[in-house]
């Protein structure tokens, strides 16, 4: 049997009709940036985090540069941001000129260890950036009793959490603002780039919207050196149909990610750990294996698609040598970019399949 890794055609094929109707209509619209798609999507996505205000940008990594650039945050900074997770986090503190200070993770749960932030906290921090990685949300009682203490920004990386929970309440609402993608194999992607910031501030708000589109607020006056990021019309259409979807699609990646737990009992293989009272949306399942190679390459035999995240730390990536941080110095990153390896997990696998992937990875000896 073969399994991919993931693949959007059961998806697909469900929505197809209404994505063909959401083209139709921007076609016939004949309007393709900063339009009533946008305006729609923006509105409803605000309302499904329950947040004030939504604004659509090219895609994820905009979405948190802009927020740290509304922010004031730039050159002489520094913001702390964990030392797994994908590059753009970081990357978006060094696109304002700031500076990216590694926080280790909690190694069960892959996420900022809430107890590593205040050491590293100096009269340079501006802000503290958490990211629900794969799906599953940080601690964030404790980080926002740090940012409060320290005066400190928050600023929410959602990119892989669309939907899950945190005692009751969405990710992306905690902090002063949040960073959304809608990369296609997110929780709740586009068919194309795209993403979003959410945020209670209204004057924040604006402030990314215009920052966005070029540094104006009305046309042709520009009150920012600004950047072109927007979300288009084509793609807001487009998420406009997958929305009101993203909620019994995440139960059911739910499923899997429960079967999987119940059922993978192979003691080389340490399973993902959510923190409790928190809704995990399982952006991917992600196991360690201290024979991780030889684990991919067993299931791969299988005829069973798995990625590596990831497998280069950020510190020790060549764009991040100027930070001067040696192999050694993030030992809980590095550890898990050498044993982590994510195994299928998307919306329409069948039964069967699941059972193959579970059955795949306890035979291996």
């Amino acid at each position: 049997m073969k399994v991919p890794f993931a693949t959007f055609r059961p998806m697909e094929q469900e929505l197809e009709a209404e994505f063909k109707a959401a083209f139709d209509r921007v076609l016939s619209n004949s309007w393709y940036i900063g339009g009533k798609e946008d305006e729609a999507f923006e509105a409803a996505f605000a309302a499904y985090c329950g947040v004030d205000h939504c604004v659509g940008v090219g895609n994820g990594l905009d979405a948190l540069m802009l927020i740290l650039r509304a922010l004031e945050i730039g050159p002489g900074d520094e913001v702390l941001v964990p030392s797994n997770t994908y590059i753009a986090t970081a990357l978006a503190v060094t696109y304002v000129g700031a500076v990216p200070v590694f926080v280790e993770p909690d190694l069960s749960t892959y996420n900022l260890d809430p107890n590593l932030i205040e050491e590293k906290i100096t009269p340079k921090t501006k802000a503290i950036m958490p990211v629900h990685l794969y799906g599953q949300p940080c601690d964030m009682d404790p980080i926002m009793r740090l940012a409060k203490k320290h005066n400190l920004y928050v600023v929410e990386d959602c990119a892989q959490a669309h939907g899950a929970r945190y005692r009751g309440k969405l990710v992306g609402t905690f902090g002063d603002a949040a960073g959304f993608s809608f990369y296609p194999g997110k929780n709740l992607g586009a068919l194309g780039d795209a993403g979003a910031v959410v945020t209670n501030d209204p004057a924040l708000a604006d402030k990314v919207r215009a920052l966005g589109n070029y540094g104006s607020d009305y046309k042709y006056h520009h009150v920012y050196k600004g950047h072109n990021s927007r979300l288009d019309e084509l793609q807001a259409a487009l998420l406009s149909v997958k929305l009101p979807h993203l909620d019994r699609m995440n139960a059911f990646r739910n499923q899997i990610a429960q079967r999987y737990l119940r059922e993978i009992t192979n003691p080389q293989v340490v399973l993902p750990r959510c923190l409790p009272d928190t809704a995990c949306v399982w952006h991917v399942f992600a196991l360690r294996c201290q024979r991780r190679d030889e684990l991919e390459a067993h299931l791969a035999q299988q005829g069973i698609g798995t990625v590596k995240h990831y497998p280069i730390p950020m510190h020790l990536q060549p764009c991040y040598q100027e930070l001067g941080l040696p192999k050694g110095s993030l030992p809980i990153a590095e550890r898990i970019s050498g044993e982590e390896l994510s195994i299928p997990m998307y919306y329409g696998m069948t039964p069967d399949q699941v059972s193959w992937v579970i059955e795949a990875v306890n035979s291996f000896a």
